[in-house]
This record gives structure tokens, C-alpha cells and sequence, in this order.
């Protein structure tokens, strides 16, 4: 079996052309870096030929401390670690003469005596990082990103792209997890969309993305996880940040932060809160041909254009404590809060022609609401060294509750094609609360084993409850009345316990596999209590994954890997309660949505640390996706989550990150997807193909006096959405910064799509289907922004602030009205 899977993996070189001679036996050269009694995580550790000092390989170090490098060249090394806050140091000079493993003492670095004015912007990081597992993103390396919030951040991110509605796709797939430092949202829609608009780019270090996660994370997220970490200070003693900023579009926007820490001997308290305040529009463009399903024939025409004005003022922060009780045991507990209230007013009119296209009546339509929404989380962590050869213990608990409230009007008025008015006006006003509990528990053990192995295992239990009470009122001849065709009590529950193990070990000096293996339990329960309706599920999902990593030689590696995804429908998507855009035009939940299931299959290549490509291959059943429906007698159009059908994607990308000079980077970033879609669609056979192009490029230049500039930019081409033809479009980026203040602080300045071309414009067509639609929002945005960093203190090693909730949070789905 070894040798079969060096057969093929040496095959897979062949078929990239880029094939690489046999080696002497490669080694592993490992050491452990402290501080103070404490690990030091991200350490820079060059390795360098101790003969003339250029630079062999470049490595981090983990949580725990230890870096590791891989050798194949016999000769004398040295090693060089850099890190901010610390005087450089060397270890070495040592000689490798071809032994299996070369284990280095512990390496202890000096911290610098002086404050953050010179610690913090000492060391610059790449933009974009590429990791055999993931893509990671460092957000201060951009000055375009001054001014951001998470979400413009995610959609300038590799592979990362963001549909009119602000859901997420990887590489073109759906089905997107969105974490917070480790933790899940449990957040997905309108509300996931709030979430990270209001989360300001000044709060976040870094973006993590993973297309293929081990069987340590939940299955869920059919396209991956993307986790987005926050800033996370490495001081001893009292340091912070303030951070203020504005924007100008078509109307303002403006942002404060606040991030303060004290760490001193067993004890770091840390904590930000942050302001956002942002008006936005939207202008909405539909026509749709009804078609008689019959004779395939025109019926009739609907034309309309809405104008759309949103208000949203939010409040975030944090709170936290890290006890280091021992230098095995360390407890953390962490709080985060969220509290956004906004409004929305929408204008349009409604066009309704005959199947000559002559006017037969026009309806102006008024939709307005108020909203509210808060949620609060809780976290309690807990790691425990267990011994000196690695083995860890961790424990994480999660308490979750989001409280949301909408108050909306809408008011319809009637004329015929000459104006008249011929009906009486009609208004429906709507309550819609919706309260949702999450409590979760998960425990991880990792055990060192011979021989370079390692094995894993792990248990988590969730419970979810959520509330939703749609209540709509109809005025009748100057009368209020219950509407009870619309309103619905909702109550969902859920429970999902998980156990996972997973083994991981080198086969030989070159080839390495890690094999794992999930399996999760659904128990979920729906009450629709306004009918009395009720539905019940139970089933058990076994989640595999593998990888197998080859390293040819010092600058060929491969990575082959598998895993199977589950993504479960969001709580709000099951909910059968209408949400309206107009009279017309409306969206319900469906409450008999099953999970859909997805095969991901990649295959990528590295050369020289910088080039990487990747061959990959999914397989979706019971896609869950929107699908326009249709009422050709009331002219209504409504939009439906359903499992509508089985889809494959094929795709390649590449990724390059390039040191051009001393003053010059880049990286951009190329993937091709062919996404074909089969299955039966409002009960007609239904099969759309097209291949998307998508490219993200950005370079960075370090010029002189403080100066760094920026220019970057993304195109998509035309592709899928679903049963959606999205026409191509794209956006260009300009930024500036400059370090003031003796380099406590940074003023950035930088103009978001500057040719305002972020303009998303598609159509459906499939069965009765006709529909074309153009969207476009105050994306253009010129963003000034100010950040001044103060310290008494020196830097030590990252406190663990991370949590144990997966799926539960990426699934909350409640309209907050945006």
C-alpha cells in the first residue's frame, strides 16, 4: 500500500510537469522557542547556510512553541528567529549529515526593553500566507483595508466571493462557516451580513481560510470555514489601540474602536468595544415575463424598480480573562456582545403589462421597518498539558443567545395605466420576534505517539432552541385585523452530539497521511404551532477525511485530500413564515429542507514556498438552494429554499505571492470552476452549466518616510449562483498609509471601488422562469482612518482565546432588516 501511494503521488508530479529527481533521505529539524517559562507562537525561524547566510527555509512556530524544517541537503545550518517585541537571536552553527531527525535544544529569546512605538511595526507581514492546510490572510498588511469592515476584508480575500446578498462561496461553492477566533457565529443570512458589516477591520488580525478542515472541526460548511481571528495583544503590562474612522459615498459612514490589555505575571484581562454607524442604499431592478406553461407562450410582463435607504448604529465588545494557573494549565472565559438597531425605507413601482406589452396597471409600493438585534456569548476554555512528550488536553463551553426584533409596514397603492386610481389602498403591518438559545460542550485530547505519530479524539454536544413569532395585521376598511394566512409560531429544537478521532504519522521521510473520522448525531424537532404541525428527525452521518503530503524535494510538495461536508439548512430557512420585499414579491421557509451533502476531492502543488496550485473536484446532493416560483393568476413571485438538485464542480486554481524588490510585493490569485447543475426543479427536469473565471490581485509597495501604498482589485466572469446566471463584474481598490506619531500611529486613507463597477446584474431562466435582475449598492467608498497605539510593557507569548461552538452558529438565520 506505501509504495501504491508513492506510485501516485509520483504520478500526479508527472502530470504537473514539474518532476523532481530523487534526494538523499530528508530529515526533520525540530526545537522549541520560550520566553519567560512560556511558549512563543508565530515565531519567525529562518534557516540559513552558516557558510554565506542566505536563507534555505522559512517556518512558524505552533501554539506550543515548536517550529519544524524540512532537510535534505547534507551541510552546516544555522538558525535565525525573528519576532516583534524580541531581539533577534541565533541558534547554531549545527551540521546535518543525513540523520533521520536533528532535535535542537529549547531556544530562549530576549524581549525588547522598549514599548510598542518601536515593537509594533518592526516586523511587516505578508499580505497573503499560503499553509498546506490553509490561506491566510493578515489584515494590517493592507492599506486598503483602513476604514474596512470584516465583510469588504472577506470579499478582497482569496477564492473568497460574495453573492447580492451577501452570501459567501469559496472557490465558487456555497455553503460557507463563518468562526470568530475559533468559535462559531452561528450566524447565516441577513444576519451573518449585519454581523461583519458592523465588525470593523481595525478589531481583526487575521483571515484563516480552510477548503477542507480535519475531522477536528464539525462537519458542517459544505465549501469550508473561514476564521476570522481578531488582535490579539503579545504585551506585558497595560497597552491598547484607538482606532477612528470615516467613509464617504453617496452617504457616510463612520467607526471607533477601543482595544485595551493588561497582562502581568499569571494573569491577562483583555477587551475592545467598538461604534459603527453606517447609511446605505440599494437600487433594485426586476422584470419578469410570465409564461404559460402550456403553450410556453408570454402572458404578461412585470417591470419594477425599487429604491431602498437603510440606517444601522451598532455596538460591539469583548471581554476576557486568561489565568495561567500553571505552566500546564491555563483557564480562560470570554464574553462578547452585539447590540445593532436600524431602519429600512424602500419606494417602488410596479409595472404590470399584457402579453403585447401594453400598460395595465402600475402599483407603488411603500415598505418600511424598524429593527433590533442583540446577542450575547459566553465562553469558558480550559488546556491542560498532561505531560513533557505533547500530550494535551482541552475543554470549551458555549452559552449563545440572540434576541431579534423586526417591525415592519407595507403599503400598496393601485392606479390603472393612466394613473386613476382604481382599488383602495391596502397595508399590512408585521411583528416578527425571534429568540434563539445555543448551549454547547466539547472536550479534545491530542497524544504524541513513536515515531513521529500522533493520535486525536475528541466529543461535543449541542442544544439549540429557537422562538420565532410572525405576526401580521391587515387594515380593512379602516379596521385592524389579525392576518392569520400569514402569521406563524415557530419552534424549533436541536441536538447534535459529534465524536471524532484522527491518526496522523510520516509514512516515510518524504510522504506523510493524516486519516480521520467524524461521526455526528441530528436529533431536531419542528413545531409549527399556529397549525399545529409537527416533524421529527434522527439520523447518524459519518464525516471521513485524509491527506497525504509528499515532498518531492526542497521546492516540489504535494498535498492530496479528501473530505465529505454536510450543510444543514438554517434555523430561519426552515421556518414557514413569509418575509415580504413588496405586494409582489416575497420570500418563505420550508420547513421539510434536508441537509445536503458534499465530496471534496484536492490536489495542490507548492514550489518554492511562494507558487501554489490546485486541482479540486465536489459532488453536492440535495443541494439546498434558492428557487423562484411563481403565481400567474396574482402576478406573485416568491422565493424558496428547496433541495432542488446534484451538482459538480471541477476546478483549478493558483496562487502566487512574489517579492518583486526590497519595496515591491504581490499576490494574485486565478481559479477556473466548471459548476454544472442537474435535477428536477418545480417538477421539470432542470440542467444549467457555465465556467467562472475569478481573479484577485494585489500589490503592495513600501516607499520611503513611512509611506506604504497599495493597489488591488477582483473580476469574476459570468457564472452560477444556484439556478442563477450571475453577469461578470469587478472592483478596483486604492490605498495609502503612513506611519506617524514616531510610529505609534497610522493614518490610512484608501478609495473602494473606484469606478463603482461592483454591480451584480443576472437572470433565471428555466420551466415558466423568466427573470432578469440588476442590484447595485453604495459601494463606492472613500475611507480615511487613524489609529494610535500606546504600551507600558514587553512583549510575551499569545494568550489562547478561542472556543468550542461549530455548526450551530453559521445556521442562525433571522432578518434584521438591513
Amino acid at each position: 500500500m506505501k509504495n501504491l501511494l508513492k506510485k501516485a503521488l509520483l504520478f500526479s508530479v508527472t502530470a504537473f510537469s514539474l518532476g523532481a529527481k530523487a534526494q538523499q533521505n530528508a530529515s526533520i529539524v525540530t526545537g522549541k522557542i520560550f520566553s519567560n517559562q512560556q511558549p512563543l507562537e508565530s515565531v519567525m525561524v529562518n534557516l540559513l547556510n552558516a557558510k554565506d547566510s542566505s536563507k534555505v527555509k522559512t517556518a512558524l512556530t505552533d501554539k506550543t512553541g515548536t517550529y519544524s524544517i524540512q532537510l535534505t541537503t547534507k551541510g552546516k545550518y544555522l538558525l535565525l528567529a525573528n519576532m516583534v517585541g524580541f531581539e533577534k537571536s541565533y541558534l547554531g552553527p549545527f551540521d546535518w549529515n543525513g540523520s533521520n531527525q536533528e532535535k535542537l535544544p529549547n531556544w530562549q529569546l530576549i524581549p525588547l526593553a522598549k514599548g510598542l512605538a518601536e515593537v509594533t511595526v518592526s516586523s511587516k507581514k505578508p499580505l497573503i500566507e499560503q499553509k498546506a492546510d490553509r490561506t491566510i490572510v493578515n489584515v494590517d498588511a493592507s492599506p486598503t483595508n483602513g476604514g474596512a469592515n470584516a465583510m469588504e476584508i472577506l470579499e478582497k480575500s482569496p477564492g473568497i466571493s460574495v453573492d447580492k446578498d451577501g452570501n459567501i462561496s469559496l472557490k465558487g461553492k456555497e455553503g460557507v462557516v463563518v468562526y470568530m477566533d475559533g468559535r462559531p457565529t452561528y450566524l447565516s443570512g441577513p444576519d451573518l451580513v449585519n454581523l461583519l458589516k458592523n465588525t470593523q477591520g481595525a478589531q481583526l488580525d487575521q483571515i484563516e481560510i480552510m477548503t477542507n478542515p480535519p475531522a477536528r472541526y464539525d462537519a458542517a460548511g459544505n465549501a469550508g470555514v473561514i476564521n476570522i481571528k481578531t488582535k490579539k495583544s503579545k504585551i506585558v503590562g497595560f497597552n491598547g489601540s484607538v482606532t477612528a474612522g470615516y467613509g464617504q459615498g453617496v452617504y457616510s459612514r463612520n467607526n471607533q474602536n477601543i482595544q485595551l490589555n493588561y497582562r502581568k505575571n499569571k494573569f491577562n484581562v483583555f477587551g475592545n468595544i467598538g461604534r459603527n454607524e453606517r447609511i446605505g442604499f440599494q437600487n433594485i431592478a426586476i422584470d419578469r415575463r410570465f409564461i404559460d406553461g402550456g403553450s410556453k407562450q408570454i402572458v404578461s410582463f412585470f417591470e419594477q424598480i425599487t429604491d431602498r435607504s437603510t440606517y444601522n448604529h451598532s455596538y460591539n465588545g469583548k471581554i476576557g480573562l486568561d489565568f495561567y494557573a500553571t505552566s500546564k494549565t491555563t483557564l480562560g472565559l470570554v464574553y462578547n456582545g452585539f447590540n445593532n438597531k436600524g431602519n429600512g425605507n424602500s419606494i417602488g413601482d410596479i409595472n404590470i403589462f399584457n402579453s403585447q406589452h401594453n400598460l395595465i396597471n402600475k402599483t407603488i409600493a411603500y415598505n418600511g421597518n424598524v429593527d433590533s438585534w442583540k446577542n450575547s456569548s459566553i465562553n469558558f476554555n480550559l488546556r491542560h498539558v498532561l505531560d513533557s512528550t505533547g500530550r494535551e488536553l482541552t475543554f470549551d463551553a458555549d452559552y449563545l443567545t440572540y434576541d431579534g426584533n423586526t417591525n415592519l409596514f407595507l403599503n400598496n397603492a393601485y392606479q390603472n395605466s393612466i394613473g386613476q386610481t382604481v382599488a383602495k389602498t391596502d397595508s399590512l403591518f408585521g411583528k416578527l420576534p425571534q429568540i434563539i438559545n445555543i448551549y454547547t460542550a466539547k472536550i479534545d485530547y491530542v497524544h504524541p505517539l513513536k515515531n513521529k505519530a500522533k493520535f486525536e479524539a475528541g466529543l461535543k454536544t449541542s442544544f439549540v432552541t429557537t422562538d420565532a413569532n410572525a405576526i401580521y395585521d391587515t387594515l380593512f376598511n379602516g379596521v385592524m385585523m389579525r392576518d392569520y394566512n400569514r402569521s406563524n409560531h415557530f419552534v424549533y429544537k436541536e441536538n447534535i452530539n459529534a465524536a471524532y478521532i484522527n491518526y496522523s504519522r510520516p509514512l516515510s521521510t518524504k510522504l506523510n497521511m493524516q486519516l480521520g473520522l467524524r461521526a455526528e448525531q441530528t436529533i431536531a424537532k419542528g413545531d409549527q404551532r399556529t397549525t399545529n404541525v409537527q416533524f421529527n428527525r434522527n439520523y447518524i452521518q459519518v464525516f471521513p477525511t485524509a491527506y497525504l503530503q509528499y515532498a518531492a524535494n526542497e521546492k516540489n510538495s504535494f498535498v492530496l485530500n479528501y473530505g465529505k461536508r454536510i450543510r444543514r439548512p438554517d434555523y430561519q430557512s426552515l421556518n414557514p413564515f413569509v418575509e415580504f420585499l413588496d405586494r409582489y414579491t416575497y420570500e418563505q421557509g420550508n420547513p421539510y429542507l434536508k441537509p445536503q451533502f458534499a465530496h471534496n476531492i484536492e490536489l495542490s502543488h507548492t514550489y518554492k514556498s511562494f507558487l501554489t496550485t490546485t486541482l479540486n473536484f465536489t459532488k453536492t446532493t440535495d443541494m439546498i438552494q434558492q428557487v423562484i416560483m411563481q403565481d400567474d393568476a396574482k402576478n406573485e413571485t416568491f422565493i424558496k429554499q428547496e433541495n432542488i438538485a446534484t451538482q459538480q464542480q471541477i476546478g483549478v486554481s493558483i496562487n502566487a505571492f512574489n517579492q518583486y524588490t526590497k519595496w515591491w510585493s504581490g499576490n494574485i490569485y486565478l481559479n477556473v470552476a466548471n459548476n454544472k447543475l442537474t435535477g428536477p426543479i418545480n417538477n421539470e427536469m432542470v440542467s444549467i452549466s457555465a465556467t467562472t473565471f475569478m481573479a484577485n490581485i494585489s500589490q503592495q509597495f513600501k516607499l520611503s518616510k513611512g509611506y506604504s501604498a497599495e493597489l488591488s482589485g477582483f473580476y469574476r466572469s459570468e457564472g452560477l449562483e444556484g439556478v442563477f446566471r450571475i453577469k461578470p463584474f469587478g472592483i478596483v481598490n486604492i490605498g495609502l498609509s503612513k506611519q506617524v506619531m514616531k510610529n505609534k500611529g497610522t493614518i490610512r486613507i484608501n478609495v473602494r471601488d473606484i469606478f463603482w463597477s461592483q454591480k451584480i446584474k443576472g437572470e433565471s431562466k428555466y420551466g415558466t422562469v423568466d427573470a432578469n435582475f440588476r442590484q447595485f449598492n453604495d459601494n463606492r467608498i472613500a475611507n480615511i482612518s487613524f489609529t494610535y497605539r500606546f504600551s507600558k510593557g514587553k512583549a510575551a507569548a499569545g494568550p489562547r482565546k478561542r472556543g468550542g461552538a461549530d455548526d450551530e452558529q453559521s445556521r442562525v438565520g433571522v432578518d434584521s432588516g438591513k
